[in-house]
């Protein structure tokens, strides 16, 4: 209802471009959480079969943020002395920072026509490893996987992948309803400069290529701290 409210609101009120900031539990939701960031995505996407062209509707989808308020790397900091409890020893995490969260939303912000979900090329990193290097002597209790908890997230499904293009630091989700895309014309860089995606691909954070190691993770940990602390 939020979504549909600021959709509706900005169509009134003449607002140039919306941008919904998304996350990977959106992707093949598996709890409530989720699956209304799916819906909030869905929205977005076909505010634009209503707003006449006159307002842009696009969204970002990305990963855990380092140094954002609340996460895991600024709870273990601040109590490193607290016992560790890890659901699965193989979980996964795509993981952005800061400068590349703000780098991802101005891309978005000057390139977006509306309809497309921008999703950065971003590593990702085993949560073992992640403890290995913020809490190297706390203890570990591995717990189980809790409901409505993945071991691995994913950025880009294979059904999205079909209508989805490769730029240098991005992928690019095009919408798919031919009512949102029916004139190409609007996507022409985009469809210039991007690539089509291999067949059956999927972006996913166990499959990744590019893994944040121990060492690199390290070196960011200075600036995180200035950052939370």
């Amino acid at each position: 209802l939020g979504t549909q409210n600021v959709i509706e609101s900005a169509v009134d009120c003449g607002v140039e471009k919306v941008l919904l900031v998304s996350t990977d539990k959106a992707a093949q939701p598996v709890n409530l959480y989720g699956a209304t960031k799916l819906c909030a995505e869905k929205l977005i996407v076909s505010g634009n079969a209503y707003s006449g062209n006159k307002t842009k509707f696009s969204a970002v989808r990305y990963g855990n943020v380092m140094g954002s308020r609340g996460s895991i790397i600024e709870k273990v900091m601040k109590s490193p002395e607290l016992e560790i409890s890890v659901t699965h020893e193989d979980m996964t995490r795509f993981w952005i920072n800061l400068e590349q969260s703000f780098d991802l939303v101005l891309f978005a912000l000057t390139n977006m026509k509306g309809g497309e979900i921008f999703i950065p090329k971003i590593p990702s990193m085993k949560i073992t490893d992640l403890f290995d290097v913020l809490a190297p002597r706390t203890k570990r209790k591995v717990v189980g996987v809790r409901p409505g908890e993945k071991i691995h997230e994913t950025l880009v499904t294979k059904e999205e992948a079909r209508h989805s293009l490769e730029l240098k630091n991005y992928y690019v989700i095009l919408p798919e309803d031919e009512v949102l895309f029916t004139n190409k014309k609007r996507y022409d860089l985009l469809l210039k400069e991007g690539k089509k995606l291999p067949k059956d691909f999927s972006f996913e954070s166990h499959t990744n290529s590019d893994w944040l190691e121990k060492k690199e993770f390290e070196k960011m940990l200075g600036q995180i701290r200035a950052n939370l602390l």
